[in-house]
């Protein structure tokens, strides 16, 4: 039988500011791209104590659309749309940054007075060519809306996209599958091969695929076109199921900007630095433009 597996990325640790740290997955130099999905931060499980939490200030992106789901914690999204947004676990959040968004996300001052536990991922969906300059938008689409079933000892929850007969109601604007799933311990998995590019994410505990175990902080890409049997540790596990057709063509990603055209960058990182970005109402804080 082929090897299930096609590549294996670990993530690598990176700090937001203020000790809030994270595993940057995607990009890497192994694989840029998973289907559209061409950025991949994974922050927790953490316990932070009374007083901490994330403080991202206002920033801007462009080509893009940002997906935030959450199992524990929560994040509050202000954008320059007008948008405030409190994101709860199983919950998901959208932006479609298109031509242009200034967003910030932070930690509400009720769950930094107390302390909480945070764990959750943030990913970035390549925009088609066709909807690079697309207006900014914002959708919260509630957990309770998201397609959500078990499987196997397993519990899936489509985010966004179509898989397994599912279509999740979150906007997309390409062929695209992004699962939650969360495994009792023993529990298994198929992968049907609905899509071309797939690839699972291991947030919390170990699962093991053929004779192969991967636990957190690992990214395996699988190979196309075979159904894939996961089995979760004696822990159970966490993961991420995500891909959907190959993005057309290369992309350039500089800061939180990604493009499929060098200049178009260029224009994005003059705009931020003149100002002409239009800013989150309330928020005058912002992060400078990177010195590189």
């Amino acid at each position: 039988m082929a090897d299930p597996i096609e590549l294996l990325i670990q993530g690598r640790a990176h700090d937001l500011g203020g000790g809030f740290a994270v595993r940057r997955v995607l990009p890497s130099v192994k694989r840029r791209t998973v289907g559209p999905f061409i950025f991949l931060d994974h922050f927790g499980p953490m316990d932070v104590p009374p007083g901490g939490g994330m403080e991202v200030r206002p920033h801007p992106h462009i080509g893009l659309a940002t997906v935030t789901y959450l199992f524990d914690g929560g994040i509050y999204h202000r954008d320059s749309l007008g948008y405030s947004q409190a994101i709860r676990p199983g919950d998901v959040n959208w932006m479609t940054a298109g031509s242009g968004i200034v967003h910030s996300e932070r930690t509400e001052p009720e769950m930094r007075a107390t302390g909480f536990r945070m764990h959750g991922v943030q990913t970035w969906v390549a925009l088609p060519k066709t909807h690079e300059e697309t207006a900014p938008a914002f959708e919260h689409v509630e957990a309770a809306r998201l397609p959500a079933w078990t499987e196997g000892g397993a519990s899936l929850r489509l985010i966004v996209g179509t898989y397994a007969g599912r279509t999740a109601p979150t906007t997309h604007f390409s062929p695209i599958f992004y699962v939650g799933v969360e495994m009792t311990a023993g529990a298994s998995l198929a992968v049907t091969p609905d899509h071309e590019e797939r690839a699972i994410y291991v947030a919390e505990g170990m699962i093991v695929i053929g004779e192969s175990q991967f636990g957190v902080g690992d990214l395996a890409v699988l190979a196309p076109g075979q159904t894939v049997e996961i089995l979760a540790g004696t822990d159970g596990a966490k993961a991420m199921l995500l891909g959907g057709a190959p993005i057309d063509g290369p992309r350039h990603i500089w800061w939180n900007f990604v493009s499929s055209s060098k200049e178009r960058i260029e224009k994005a990182k003059e705009d931020w630095r003149e100002k002409r970005f239009a800013m989150v109402a309330g928020d005058p804080e912002f992060i400078p433009l990177p010195d590189r």
